[in-house]
């Protein structure tokens, strides 16, 4: 980009519009440009990069700006001294970001599918604690299912989990191929976030292969 854009310029190249810009820069979750004078700053490549995260977490992951701004503030304050420790804060700060918990209807209820859960962590062995937040999260799933009558519904949550240590490792694996701490920390966000909606678009089309092949739809032809 040179030595650098005005704001109008900025928002030609990232597709965001110029208030949406003015926000995020009030916001926090875009650094300052470099100031040519009380009224006017220069921006680089890494706006438009970041302008870009901002509006695939938003428009693709589905957060909202106050869980993108969290996210974001917590890529920017780590450290490279402690990348280790940083990310698996970020990790912690992302999955509270995409998790939805609402409000129990029954806490005594709810009490009970978070001991299942607790049980099914000790099940699989994993490094978890009680109070991860996505224990709160599946019980409520749990407790949702059984009110609908579907008990057994727990019994395909620990298939999944199963499953779930596979997409673990590539999730990790994925960071890891990262070079640099701010390209590890990103890879967090994007292989979390994204990697959420990419997990639910394949799920889509695993089910609808497996559909077929179970009940005799035929594979459509090459183009």
């Amino acid at each position: 980009m040179g030595s650098g854009v005005r704001i109008a310029e900025l928002s030609r190249r990232s597709g965001v519009a110029v208030p949406t810009i003015k926000y995020y820069l009030r916001e926090g979750m875009l650094p300052p440009g470099e100031r040519t004078s009380p009224n006017q700053a220069l921006y680089d490549e890494t706006h438009v990069h970041r302008l870009r995260l901002v509006r695939a977490l938003i428009d693709v992951g589905g957060l909202s700006v106050a869980a993108v701004r969290d996210v974001l503030a917590t890529v920017d304050s780590s450290s490279e001294d402690m990348p280790t420790r940083d990310l698996d804060r970020l990790m912690g700060t992302v999955q509270k970001a995409v998790l939805s918990i609402p409000d129990p209807a029954d806490e005594a209820v709810q009490a009970e599918a978070e001991r299942e859960v607790v049980d099914l962590i000790a099940e699989r062995d994993w490094i978890c604690g009680a109070d991860h937040p996505a224990v709160g999260a599946l019980a409520t799933v749990l407790v949702t299912a059984q009110a609908l009558g579907h008990s057994r519904f727990l019994d395909a949550v620990r298939r999944y989990a199963e499953a779930m240590e596979l997409v673990a490792v590539v999730d990790l694996d994925y960071v890891a191929q990262a070079n640099t701490v701010d390209d590890m920390l990103e890879s967090v966000v994007i292989g979390t976030v994204l990697g959420d909606s990419a997990m639910m678009a394949l799920r889509r089309l695993a089910e609808s292969n497996e559909s077929g092949k179970r009940y005799g739809r035929r594979k459509p032809d090459s183009a």
